[in-house]
């Protein structure tokens, strides 16, 4: 029997990145009885190995909950969990599509943070009903009045009915159930018309094929039932479905309203599209559902197999990670120092560093990453304008008529005794002031332009550094400007390598050249022969760094005796040596191809 729509919540959790989500999750696992108390773990929802070890909420994840109301009721609440790292902000919309409500939690020691108002304007867009959730009471540093007046003023909602809670103790825990019950609007849908389900996730099991998870808006979808994918027009049978609690629970069908997951033998890996819709074959609907905006990468890096051997597995493991995590984009690539491989698009550079995880971990790859970088406009000496992703591909200099930079606008909340460090950072980043907002007596707002290939390197680490942990970030895109940028080479022996290639602004070229290649010259091993390190842009050389060639004495058996006969054999010695550096080719380790990403920091 489906439960009727007037008893069932669709709601998700958002807040900034530490401020409980998981812990609540667990909570409201436990008093619901969703985990069985001798096999709960903390972080229950947080499935992946990545998750537990960084301690931070990555993919989005769904979950059934049945609690008796104080009217005596038996109501389902469908809990979908969300991130709350600004890179994994796309999985957060997409969580709340398949919601009507969410608890925003604020931090009651910290109070209203970046991502705290990124993802409440996210969730205010999607018209859901939003409760205001003050945790972590228990704290000595707590400021409830504080937090209170926070979300008011900056958020803009009603903080007077906004739940105490500590997730950490259990407190507050019913009053937030009970809260859900009575303010979030129940689901709206005919479950008598042709059916229509959003696909908001999918993961790839060896064994089963393609799991979709689906929220109903309309109709019935049934076992045994064959469905159609209204984006391609492919047909499937569906060979199981139900609910997760959080584990797979089988039924008969899945209703209206209701929120689940199907299986129907979907082999191909490309035939599933999250945003798509699902209807009945034999009885489609006339219009899909409004899917999600086709995601934008930001951040490029390329990917290629350690061993020449497994180009192919690389690209079949980019196949099934894309199910799962539909926000990076992957094309085929060739370099002439790694060979074949794949050049990428991130959204941030943590999910640059998850997506590498998780191909080498769950995959069992291992894999060369080069400098990552932003995608720039070029126009060129005929008009023509197109984009590069890789700084190999940019023209030489006297093609180029102009060359513009993505450009970012970024909010910075911070306490105002780090606000002149935050101000200098951003200005040493080329960021250009827009306007300041005090939130109170101790925190304050910064909003600055600046382009976004200063974020990718080490802007983050460095504003976390001198704000002691206490500055959140929060940025999007406004659009593209002209720069002064230039290409710097890295020459080896003379020879460039395009991997370690990227493009940078004309004033710091110099350097970031000095520091690569001294960076280089520790991290390349001694060859038989001495190595030169130039950095160059155009024709000329800007740095040059020298690893030294290993010397075996060749005089050591000599005792006394004739001068002439240890300069003949170091003579030798230096010939040999000059003919095996015209043929000996440098390796570079891993560690170099990384090492731009902090090359503006002290060595």
């Amino acid at each position: 029997m489906a439960t009727p729509l007037e008893r069932i919540r669709n709601f998700s959790i958002i807040a900034h990145i530490d401020h409980g989500k998981s812990t609540l999750a667990d909570r409201l696992l436990q008093r619901t009885g969703a985990v069985d108390e001798r096999t709960f773990q903390d972080q229950s929802l947080d499935t992946m190995d990545l998750e537990r070890e960084r301690g931070i909420t990555i993919k989005s994840v769904a979950v059934r909950l049945q609690y008796r109301g104080e009217d005596g009721l038996d109501y389902v609440l469908n809990l979908i969990d969300t991130p709350g790292h600004v890179d994994f902000s796309y999985e957060v919309s997409r969580s709340l599509a398949a919601c009507e409500g969410a608890l925003l939690l604020v931090d009651a020691a910290q109070g209203v943070e970046a991502q705290t108002l990124a993802n409440a304007y996210k969730a205010i867009e999607q018209d859901l009903e939003i409760i205001p959730v003050i945790n972590k009471i228990d704290l000595p540093s707590a400021d409830i009045d504080g937090a209170r007046q926070q979300i008011e003023e900056v958020v803009g909602l009603d903080a007077d009915s906004a739940i105490l809670a500590s997730a950490k103790e259990n407190t507050g825990t019913d009053e937030i159930l009970q809260a859900i019950i009575e303010r979030v609007p129940p689901p709206q849908g005919d479950r008598s018309a042709p059916p229509r389900a959003l696909i908001f996730d999918a993961v790839y099991d060896t064994y089963r094929g393609v799991v979709i998870y689906a929220r109903m808006k309309e109709g019935r979808i049934a076992k045994g039932m064959k469905v159609q994918m209204m984006s391609n027009g492919l047909k499937y049978d569906v060979a199981e479905l139900g609910f997760l609690t959080p584990a797979p629970k089988p039924a008969d069908a899945l209703e209206a309203g209701e929120v689940g997951y199907l299986i129907c033998n979907i082999k191909s890996l490309k035939s599933t599209q999250i945003g798509d819709t699902i209807t009945d074959a034999a009885n489609p609907a006339p219009d899909p559902l409004p899917g999600y905006q086709e995601v934008r990468p930001l951040v490029f890096c390329g990917l290629y197999p350690a061993g020449d051997t497994d180009y192919e597995e690389l690209r079949d493991a980019l196949e099934r990670l894309q199910v799962n995590d539909a926000s990076f984009q992957y094309q085929a690539d060739s370099s002439d120092a790694l060979g074949l491989g794949f050049r990428l698009g991130f959204l941030g550079l943590l999910h640059m560093e998850i997506i590498q995880e998780r191909l080498e971990r769950e995959f069992g790859l291992t894999l060369v990453t080069t400098v990552p970088n932003v995608g720039y406009w070029i126009t060129n000496s005929k008009g023509e304008t197109f984009k590069i992703e890789n700084a190999s591909k940019m023209p030489p200099p006297t093609e180029i008529e102009r060359i513009e930079e993505p450009y970012i606008e970024a909010e910075i909340i911070c306490p105002t005794d780090y606000l002149s460090a935050v101000c200098g950072l951003c200005k040493e980043k080329r960021g250009v002031h827009v306007r300041i907002d005090y939130i109170d007596k101790q925190r304050c707002m910064a909003v600055y332009q600046m382009p976004l290939a200063e974020i990718v390197m080490d802007f983050y680490d460095r504003l976390k550094t001198i704000s002691r942990g206490y500055a959140s970030l929060e940025y999007w895109l406004i659009g593209h400007r002209p720069g002064k940028l230039v290409k710097l080479d890295i020459l080896l022996n003379g020879d460039p390598v395009d991997a370690l290639s990227t493009i940078v602004h004309r004033e710091h070229a110099e350097q970031v050249g000095r520091n690569l290649a001294s960076r280089l010259r520790r991290l390349i091993p001694r060859q038989q022969f001495e190595v030169a390190i130039q950095a160059a842009i155009g024709n000329k050389i800007v740095v040059r760094e020298t690893v030294k060639a290993l010397r075996k004495n060749v005089t050591a058996k000599c005792y006394g005796g004739d001068i002439t006969r240890k300069r003949k054999l170091l003579e030798r010695q230096k010939e040999g040596k000059r003919r095996m550096k015209q043929v000996g080719a440098v390796e570079v380790p891993q560690e170099a191809f990384m090492a731009l990403l902090r090359a503006n920091d002290e060595d």
